[in-house]
């Protein structure tokens, strides 16, 4: 066994270690609202519940490590003082994945993940309507925890107002654990599915997705691709060339012959069948086909 200072070595190294060590970690997708208005959604893993009465909830929005810079959610938490803890669920963790890139300030995250801002009752941030909980906060303190990349900011929030899903309900008014099928974060690449164990997600690119409001119509409307489906392929730069696209359909047209004629709905059934194995470029191929 090695034993490290954490003074010897890089902060992007230990913050590694400490990420994948502290894990699972439950998830605050966090929505804010800056002060002309524009919504902010953003997820942290520096996150969990500390007290019942008061009903307090602590998250951390640290500096970044690369840079020393600061995340839109932190400066809204301080001017505006009131958030929205929504709980994320396998069904949207792609959507939440792809909203931790980092757009530019004004830039709606809700929009670019493809997900619902609903009104809250008690605060001026947006709900994600997609969540099976949602909880109004007012923002109590603020506590930094370093000037340096990598330190936290221990934003303090209270509890005004809970949403609780029908569907994530027992008989006896108590959480439905498998049903809600909560999602958590672990080190690197992978997250934690409550039901069934670890899984794997690529990291939103370091340059931006284009985005599921980009995303063409009949792809955007489809009824057959899931929001996570629609994570995965908003999670792009660029779409495939036509040239691409074309010589795609020309090397599978033999183990799928009736491709080229294919209504909509069939191909996005077969682009949700490669999305299922990670294929996005594929899947993309096909709906672009």
């Amino acid at each position: 066994m090695i034993s490290i200072n954490p003074k010897d070595i890089s902060t992007k190294l230990l913050h590694g270690y400490l990420l994948s060590a502290v894990a699972p970690r439950p998830i605050a997708f966090a929505s804010t609202i800056d002060v002309n208005g524009n919504p902010n959604l953003s997820p942290f893993s520096y996150f969990n519940v500390f007290s019942s009465k008061p009903p307090i909830l602590i998250f951390s929005p640290a500096r970044r490590v690369r840079d020393n810079t600061t995340k839109h959610t932190l400066k809204n938490a301080e001017t505006i003082r009131e958030v929205v803890i929504n709980v994320v669920n396998y069904d949207i963790v792609h959507q939440m994945s792809l909203s931790s890139t980092e757009y530019p300030d004004g830039v709606n995250e809700f929009e670019k993940a493809g997900l619902t801002m609903l009104k809250s009752e008690k605060v001026k941030p947006f709900r994600v309507a997609e969540s099976p909980i949602q909880l109004e906060c007012v923002v109590n303190d603020i506590i930094s925890l370093g000037t340096e990349g990598g330190a936290g900011n221990l934003v303090i929030c209270e509890v005004v107002q809970m949403h609780i899903a029908d569907d994530v309900m027992n008989d006896d008014n108590t959480l439905n654990q498998e049903a809600l099928d909560l999602v958590a974060r672990a080190g690197g690449s992978y997250y934690s599915r409550a039901k069934s164990g670890f899984f794997e997600i690529p990291k939103p690119l370091q340059t931006l997705g284009i985005g599921v409001d980009a995303l063409p119509k009949r792809v955007r409307n489809s009824m057959i691709l899931t929001g996570n489906n629609l994570g995965m392929l908003a999670n792009v730069e660029t779409l495939p060339s036509k040239t691409e696209v074309e010589a795609f359909i020309d090397d599978v047209s033999e183990r799928y012959p009736n491709i080229k004629t294919a209504s909509h709905r069939e191909k996005h059934k077969l682009a949700r069948n490669f999305l299922s194995f990670g294929d996005v470029e594929s899947a993309w191929k096909i709906l672009l086909s």
